[in-house]
């Protein structure tokens, strides 16, 4: 199967990427900030890193952790798809601005893994999402930051 094997500090495959007193950092910034964005060169580093995140702060939302991977350069549209698309996660309706609507109503975390592939109308619509839902958190993971305001970079 080749490929490359997330490493960690510790050095063995599967090991997270980050000390316990980082993934501590890491998991109150997730809880009281808006904004996390892991970054570095390895993708599968970024990824094992954010979904640990997640997982260990999935129940401090009401509604939950989303999770969108972006394989391509990506859009409003086929952000707002892809967020419909979620097992889980009702029909989004039609258009940005009614998805955007739909999510400010709710308490959860957003997980983009790929965000280096958001253009900028969807990075715009994501700073839109962020100021009229004050419940959903973005947990990102992307080989630069998003460059949005209150967003804490943690790079590996």
């Amino acid at each position: 199967m080749g490929g490359i094997v997330p490493m960690g500090n510790s050095g063995h495959p599967g090991a997270l990427p980050a000390t316990s007193d980082e993934m501590s950092r890491l998991l109150t910034a997730v809880r009281r900030g808006r904004v996390l964005t892991v970054t570095g060169p390895v993708r599968e580093q970024r990824a094992l890193l954010v979904r640990e995140i997640a997982r260990r702060v999935a129940s401090n939302f009401y509604d939950g952790v989303t999770f969108v991977s972006l394989e391509r350069t990506t859009g409003v549209r086929e952000l707002v798809e892809a967020l419909g698309c979620v097992p889980g996660m009702p029909f989004l309706p039609c258009g940005g601005a009614n998805a955007a609507s739909w999510l400010a109503e709710r308490d959860m975390l957003l997980v983009v893994e790929g965000c280096d592939r958001l253009d900028a109308a969807a990075l715009g619509w994501l700073r839109k999402l962020l100021a009229v839902a004050p419940g959903v958190r973005l947990l990102a993971a992307g080989r630069y930051p998003l460059i949005m305001e209150q967003e804490r970079v943690h790079r590996l």
